[in-house]
């Protein structure tokens, strides 16, 4: 099955880039043409790096290891959250603190105050404040959750981010490159490819190319999780399979007994003795609509 369709690109108009103006020199190998004072993308470079970030996507979670997710524009917070929490993934759609992976010892102390501040709300620790402290403390949940939530589980640095509009990103690309993380990040025509492991050149304004992206990846994440499972219940049954041949193996020696002509009966009583062998062993393209130009 493919990963995805030129149909299902055409339809998220993932192939409307920004305005010639406002192109960045450095996308000119993604760029197919020009139409209306538009750049219009090559998708067919774009499958290609569909698949390729796929694939590494697959191979980072058969490997044990995590996705985060990244998009802090408005366009993306809503995708973002939705497909990460679909997959089991982690994700950043409020905004990206500074240090999240290269300080995160320091964000981790962030994470466990979050995690106090949710438990004493629900073992009733706040009735011993007064009003004002609980508003207090309230607001600082509040304001953890929406920064944090999304890697509140996050014990270690990802395996691998998945960024929209590197440039809006910038802070956590960097970071990211700092610590040695890979990065797949969707570049429009404004962007600067260099230095991301996997850039798929798209549309990173409109909410339809975002979701169609986005889907993608939490696919991938969920067919390595599937993957995975397979092996174990398929460890498991070889694990079974050999003790049922243990088994009928223990069968056969019952059957191997002699039975003493003399004290059998014919009933369930019959006197059975052991033989001395025995073991006991087991063409024309309009602008998007989406799409959001902005003037300089």
């Amino acid at each position: 099955m493919a990963v995805v369709t030129m149909k299902s690109l055409l339809e998220s108009g993932v192939h409307f880039g920004h305005q010639v103006k406002r192109w960045d020199p450095r996308m000119k190998k993604y760029i197919f043409a020009e139409r209306n004072g538009i750049h219009i993308i090559d998708l067919q470079k774009t499958i290609q790096a569909i698949k390729d970030a796929y694939d590494a996507v697959r191979k980072n979670v058969a490997g044990g290891k995590t996705v985060l997710l990244v998009g802090t524009k408005k366009q993306a917070q809503q995708a973002i959250q939705k497909e990460a929490e679909r997959c089991g993934m982690f994700y950043v759609n409020n905004r990206w603190l500074g240090g999240m992976l290269t300080n995160f010892t320091t964000i981790k102390k962030s994470l466990q105050r979050l995690k106090k501040l949710e438990k004493m709300e629900v073992d009733g620790s706040f009735e011993n404040f007064t009003k004002k402290e609980v508003a207090t403390l309230a607001k600082e949940r509040a304001k953890l959750q929406k920064n944090l939530g999304g890697i509140k589980e996050m014990k270690d640095l990802p395996g691998i981010l998945f960024i929209i509009d590197t440039r809006k990103e910038s802070i956590a690309v960097a970071e990211a490159q700092r610590v040695g993380i890979p990065i797949i990040a969707v570049v429009d025509t404004n962007c600067n490819p260099d230095g991301i492991n996997y850039p798929i050149p798209g549309n990173d304004d409109a909410i339809r190319a975002i979701t169609l992206f986005t889907q993608i990846i939490a696919n991938a994440v969920i067919e390595a999780d599937n993957e995975v499972g397979l092996k174990i219940i398929e460890t498991l049954s070889e694990e079974d399979e050999d003790f049922e041949a243990t088994l009928t193996d223990a069968s056969l020696k019952e059957e191997d007994r002699e039975i003493d002509i003399e004290s059998y009966t014919g009933d369930s009583h019959a006197a059975v003795r052991h033989s001395n062998n025995d073991d006991d062993s087991i063409d024309e393209l309009p602008v998007d609509v989406d799409k959001v130009y902005d003037e300089e």
